[in-house]
């Protein structure tokens, strides 16, 4: 049986990894500074969260949600706690894209209607109503495409109303940081704005945190620099430092009712065990502080670049945009200077998503490299 052939592979095969490096099967070692689309959270095999995951198999690795579960208590009382949510209830499920469509749907069970209303550029999963949310045509199939999706300019306040009034959409989904579209973000004016606009007209507004939360800005969630109270937020990718684990968080306003969502694996006891030593390593290492102090260092580095227009994001959820398009510059990273960057769909634009381990000295090796191919004569 071959591979159903979907992704373009670079010719890099990892077999294991350490903190911000991974090492492949020749023994040649690659700086992460993409942590695999922002899942590597705590770095790679943290010694914690190894340990944890291993203790927790080898008592109890997955029973069913038909059961008590005091590893889900525990994780909601400690997220609670660290992400400043103490009111919001946790729903835990297994993917972004997951906690997206369970999200959308209870949206639409809390106030009956049944529009979405999304952003350009926007990226929530690839399953049903989140791929629908999702501004890219390439990845959305005809059955999807029978959701009904607005898609607004990032900061357009007028048109939301506009379409907020007609009364039929259940939700607003919105990345304050916008991921694979190409890290672009909007005014706080305009975020309490949508927020303000969403509690008029009845619509829930749920923040996508996939790739922004679990410290990656700095902030636990992207959303709270601007003083919001989204009614969902959904999470993932570095919730689980690679165990896949998502979930969401629901406002109080929101109430549960038995068999209104559901999930096997969700929740699970390895995923929780994971995503406890997940909170407690960003609390012990202070790790929210250290993307905050690389992030000012990386963008000091960044700014006299040449070919650079912009420098974008926040924390360690950057982006450079350049004036050419960037994919031959990161093959060149990855192949002749083992290190590992993102692309996004602004194709100028190369992402930059460290574990939030990563040090001062990482940085440096990486623009080492990067002033150092931006010489040659191919960019030039």
């Amino acid at each position: 049986m071959s591979l159903f052939n979907v992704y373009p592979l670079y010719n890099v095969t990892p077999v294991s990894a350490k903190d911000v490096y991974v090492y492949d099967e020749k023994g040649i070692r690659y700086l992460d500074l993409y942590g695999g689309h922002a899942v590597i959270s705590i770095g790679h095999s943290h010694p914690k969260y190894v340990s944890a995951i291993r203790e927790q198999i080898n008592k109890l690795g997955f029973y069913s949600n038909a059961i008590q579960n005091p590893l889900q208590t525990a994780l909601a009382e400690k997220l609670a706690v660290q992400s400043n949510c103490d009111d919001y209830q946790l729903f835990m499920c297994s993917s972004g894209a997951e906690a997206n469509e369970n999200a959308l749907k209870l949206a639409s069970f809390h106030n009956g209607k049944h529009k979405i209303l999304a952003f350009k550029n926007s990226f929530h999963g690839r399953t049903s109503a989140a791929v629908a949310a999702t501004d890219n045509p390439k990845v959305v199939a005809p059955l999807n495409a029978q959701q009904k999706v607005d898609f607004v300019d990032l900061g357009d306040l007028a048109s939301v109303e506009t379409i907020l009034k007609q009364n039929e959409t259940c939700a607003v989904i919105i990345e304050c940081i916008q991921g694979v579209g190409g890290l672009d973000q909007s005014t706080s004016e305009f975020y309490q704005g949508l927020d303000k606009l969403c509690k008029q007209y009845d619509t829930a507004f749920i923040a996508d945190e996939v790739q922004s939360g679990f410290g990656r800005t700095g902030d636990f969630f992207a959303f709270q620099k601007h003083g919001i109270a989204p009614d969902i937020i959904s999470i993932a990718k570095g919730m689980g430092n690679g165990f896949p684990v998502g979930g969401i968080l629901i406002h109080p306003s929101i109430k549960a009712t038995f068999g209104l969502l559901g999930t096997t694996f969700g929740g699970n006891h390895l995923a929780c065990a994971a995503t406890l030593s997940v909170l407690r390593v960003l609390e012990e290492e202070h790790c929210m502080q250290n993307a905050l102090d690389i992030s000012d260092y990386f963008q000091d580095k960044a700014k006299d670049l040449p070919h650079l227009k912009t420098i974008k994001g926040r924390g360690l959820m950057l982006g450079l945009e350049f004036d050419f398009p960037i994919s031959e510059l990161r093959k060149t990273l990855i192949y002749e200077h083992h290190i590992f960057t993102g692309g996004a769909k602004n194709p100028n634009v190369i992402r930059v998503l460290p574990p939030l381990t990563v040090k001062r000295e990482h940085i440096d090796l990486f623009f080492v490299a990067l002033e150092q191919v931006l010489q040659e004569d191919k960019f030039n």
